[in-house]
């Protein structure tokens, strides 16, 4: 087999060629430079050396059975060292906020999780040692979770680095962690754990850099949240970085070049810096150069959370994930509860649109109170709407919770001008599941819409488009489902990229129709953070842009510098490419042509 590290190749064909695969694997292009090509996930440049995290290696230990008289203490050892790691992760989701507090709390509730340690204790009473005990109940958990697939399957991160921790804690080692050097970094690792990720210091990490992960991995979602350049999917990272050497990284197009002059890797980071000054500084709202305004609007999850997105630039909320609010609810909330939930998204954004998506529930989000038996394939099985639409009155009482919620904002908020409230269904397939939601939705006065998420909506956007309202692109499950790939499977990171040509095709399809027939389709998913994507989306039609509060102001800024005609001319270029490095080159050397 040819090498990981790839062919060499031009300084003339570096800027179209990003990888090529070598059976299984996607082979790393290198040329005389020395650039690795990943996805680029978090935009910005950084110079720096580069700092190597290395897994996590316990000390070697003799195999012995614990004698019976000594097995409560070791049982009590165990126990006593989950709890500090667990308190660990809750100190430091207190010195946080945002996304990186939610994934370092998910995280301290998954060390307590009575079910791993339940495991641990019970090879502890058959005379395990507790590190022995750890490894080998974590290591059911995670092929438990490997097997679910989808964001059960990004959690394995989370267990392996609460084993490591809880293993060190046993062992008397130092918690594992970044290396701590007294100068700015580009850390570099396989994959990164929550832990690690939530608690970076901008200041001194400057860029991430990873060979697994891909645009939806815990890695992406919290460095986008701080800031930091990412690049992730990079194969063959550890043959060609070693400890200390400089790199340049971009997070744009998720290059990774070694042997850059220091003059011109510095000159480049200072245009990012500029960059980056406008990005603190803008306020809003996104217009483009030629004068077309673009509506952004927030992704949230509950009250606290759209409190929050409210201070972004934003014109609302694109996508409220009602199902994220309900992941432990043991029973279904009530009409009147639901209202209340959903009433505190509306506050925070009064006389705005607020877009409700119906329960997501299933795969990726198990929701207890509509938990569904097994599946094969549980993305491809009963999720979303089609949990509604067998399970009688669950539709009709959280359409009703909605309706309350509404009646509510009056209510309380008289002198506010009330939400515009939209509520769209998720995983619809077929045009007699948009008809049948729109009735229930329009029965009560909501106005109606679904998710693009399945390829048979794009293929027939004009004909769903005669039943609902509007219609919103969930990016992240059309490329799983039109690529075939899991979406959070990191050896698929390179086919769930949303350039891919075929779903940039789909996507463009579908806001044509929406043209067409007067009505909004807008992109809720991760590619409506995406600076450069969101250019080439405005150009195809799309008609809003819903995303985390951090990525408002970097879409904002990109938009400003383009004119509607390079954005649909962006479009079209990218829609010829052939491959996902290709389609976004295609796009940057439309957007970035002087300007007359």
């Amino acid at each position: 087999m040819r090498s990981q590290r790839g062919r060499v190749v031009s300084e003339k064909k570096k800027s179209k060629v990003a990888s090529e695969t070598v059976g299984d694997e996607t082979a790393a292009v290198i040329d005389e430079k020395h650039h690795l090509q990943g996805t680029g996930v978090v935009p910005g440049i950084a110079y720096a050396p580069a700092a190597w995290l290395r897994a996590f290696e316990l000390p070697a230990v003799l195999e012995h059975e614990v004698a019976e008289e000594d097995r409560e203490a070791e049982k009590e050892r165990f126990l006593a060292a989950v709890d500090t790691v667990a308190d660990r992760y809750q100190e430091k989701a207190g010195r946080t906020e945002g996304d990186a507090a939610d994934v370092l709390m998910a995280t301290a509730g998954l060390a307590r999780d009575r079910g791993w340690k339940r495991a641990a204790i019970k090879m502890i009473n058959a005379g395990e040692t507790a590190p022995k005990a750890t490894a080998e109940a974590i290591a059911k958990f995670v092929a438990q979770f490997e097997k679910l697939g989808g964001l059960m399957a990004d959690r394995t991160t989370d267990l392996k680095d609460i084993r490591d921790r809880v293993s060190a804690e046993l062992f008397g080692m130092p918690e594992p962690g970044i290396p701590e050097l007294d100068h700015p970094i580009i850390l570099l690792a396989q994959d990164l754990a929550p832990a690690d990720t939530a608690t970076l210091d901008p200041k001194r990490v400057v860029a991430l850099v990873t060979e697994k992960g891909g645009p939806t991995s815990h890695t992406a979602i919290i460095a986008r949240q701080l800031g930091i350049p990412c690049v992730v999917a990079v194969s063959g990272l550890d043959a060609a970085i070693p400890e200390g050497l400089s790199i340049l990284v971009d997070g744009t197009t998720g290059k990774v070049s070694s042997g850059v002059k220091p003059r011109k890797a510095k000159k480049l980071v200072a245009k990012e810096a500029k960059r980056q000054k406008a990005i603190r500084n803008w306020r809003g709202p996104a217009v483009l150069a030629s004068g077309q305004p673009v509506q952004l609007l927030a992704n949230v999850q509950d009250g606290a959370d759209a409190k929050e997105a409210s201070k972004a630039p934003v014109q609302g909320v694109g996508l409220f994930r009602t199902e994220l609010g309900f992941l432990s609810s043991q029973v279904e909330p009530t009409v009147d509860e639901q209202g209340e939930i959903y009433e505190e998204v509306l506050n925070a954004f009064p006389g705005e649109k607020v877009v409700i998506r119906t329960l997501d529930a299933g795969t990726d989000k198990p929701v207890p109170f509509v938990n569904h038996e097994d599946e094969e394939n549980p993305a491809l099985g009963v999720r979303g709407v089609r949990l509604s639409f067998e399970r009688e009155g669950l539709l009709d009482r959280q359409l009703d919770g909605i309706v309350a919620a509404k009646e509510m904002q009056v209510e309380d908020h008289p002198d506010e001008a009330p939400s515009d409230v939209w509520v769209m269904a998720p995983m619809i397939a077929t045009i007699e599941e948009a008809r049948k939601f729109a009735k229930e939705a329009r029965d009560r006065d909501l106005t109606a819409g679904i998710m693009v998420e399945v390829p048979s909506v794009a293929v027939l956007a004009d004909a769903f488009l005669k039943e609902v309202d509007f219609m919103s692109i969930g990016t992240n499950d059309l490329t799983q489902y039109t690529m075939a790939a899991d979406r959070m499977a990191p050896s698929l990171a390179h086919l769930t990229d949303p350039w891919q040509p075929a779903v940039l095709n789909l996507i463009a399809k579908t806001a044509k129709a929406g043209v067409d027939a007067g009505k909004p389709v807008g992109v809720c998913g991760e590619a409506a953070a995406d600076p450069v994507l969101a250019c080439v989306l405005t150009g195809m039609g799309i008609t809003s842009l819903s995303m985390a509060g951090a990525a408002v102001a970097p879409v904002g800024v990109q938009l400003g510098q383009v004119t509607l005609d390079q954005c649909v001319r962006a479009a079209k270029a990218a829609q010829e490419a052939t491959s996902p490095a290709e389609a976004k080159a295609n796009a940057l050397g439309v957007l970035q042509e002087p300007k007359a």
